[in-house]
């Protein structure tokens, strides 16, 4: 806009300059000014171009109005011409001292309707000459809108974003980061297991034995027997042996945890099973021996041994057949044990 400023003033000064040339007869070659766009219809939003080409002396100067502002911001003609580009000068023609210079500017219009953008001026200096040169033709075109017929055309929603694809990068991210969520989530799950279970005790499964309590404990009396511990000095650990032979008949046969019991736990809870004086004198002598044995370091003689043996076994046949309740029938009688 300041350069057209310019350009009024400049001719303002240097037209009565002119003027008087004109009238004292010098002849001045004027240059020839043309401007067309390159299309008199077109629709709405179209871009197209306003050509201005000029036929000068190589050494007269034209200049162009500038219509883009400093910003890079589109211009306008008027008042709805919006000037999106300005493209430089370039020259088409030259031949001797004649050039043909041309100017191009990209326009376009959103608003239908005539337009009448009037003749196109130009700058023209020459020696102590400045004026302004217009071309000699309006220039007009014609935007027009798209028709709709509403009575043939059925109006639709706006259509939503079209879904985009699914690109590798993005896949085989969150492809990863599931791997790795996935094996610290089984780590984290593995490590919990294994806490629980070491807090929680196993348990043990009461296995259920193949024969009867007192074949089993029999059958262990003569192999103890035939170990000959006593006789090789091994009281302890004939003693020993002994007694959880006879612990473990009576945890089989009665249910009563023996093996977990003292001594004198044992006597009281054989107490309440009603076996006969005998085998509990029995149950008894051997008991107090053993622990005399292991705990009071008593080395016994060869009749102590053989009388704890004896007490044992006597125990295990003599008691064989008592149930817990005196009222019912032993389940090895009834199956027809031995």
């Amino acid at each position: 806009m300041n350069k057209r400023l310019t350009y009024i003033l400049l001719a303002l000064l240097f037209g009565s300059a002119f003027g008087g040339a004109a009238q004292s007869g010098g002849s001045v070659d004027v240059p020839t000014v043309r401007a067309r766009v390159s299309a008199d219809s077109l629709w709405i939003g179209d871009q197209f171009t306003l050509e201005v080409e000029v036929d000068k002396d190589l050494t007269q100067v034209i200049d162009f109005p500038v219509f883009i502002r400093e910003e890079g911001k589109p211009g306008l003609i008027g008042d709805k011409v919006e000037v999106l580009a300005e493209l430089p000068v370039d020259t088409l023609e030259r031949q001797d001292r004649r050039v043909t210079i041309r100017k191009r500017y990209v326009l376009t219009a959103f608003d239908a309707g005539m337009y009448n953008l009037g003749l196109f001026p130009a700058l023209f200096l020459d020696k102590n000459i400045v004026d302004t040169l217009h071309s000699p033709d309006s220039l007009r075109f014609l935007v027009q809108t798209f028709p709709i017929d509403t009575a043939t055309m059925t109006i639709h929603d706006i259509k939503p974003p079209l879904p985009a694809p699914v690109l590798p990068q993005e896949w085989l991210g969150w492809t990863m980061l599931l791997f790795w969520g996935g094996q610290l989530l089984f780590v984290a799950l593995w490590l919990l297991h294994r806490w629980n279970k070491r807090r929680k005790p196993t348990a043990k499964r009461s296995k259920r034995p193949t024969e009867p309590a007192h074949v089993t404990a029999i059958r262990e009396l003569e192999k103890l027997q035939s170990e000959k511990l006593w006789q090789n000095q091994r009281h302890k650990l004939y003693y020993t042996r002994l007694t959880d032979i006879v612990r473990e008949y009576i945890e089989g046969r009665y249910g009563v945890g023996a093996r977990e019991m003292t001594s004198d736990e044992i006597i009281q809870a054989l107490n309440e099973l009603h076996i006969p004086a005998r085998s509990h004198q029995q149950i008894q002598r051997l008991l107090s021996t053993a622990d005399y044995v292991k705990f009071a370091k008593y080395v016994p003689d060869v009749q102590d041994n053989e009388m704890s043996w004896n007490d044992a076994y006597y125990f295990v046949e003599e008691t064989k057949w008592i149930a817990a309740d005196p009222l019912a029938e032993p389940e090895d009688r009834k199956e027809g044990g031995v």
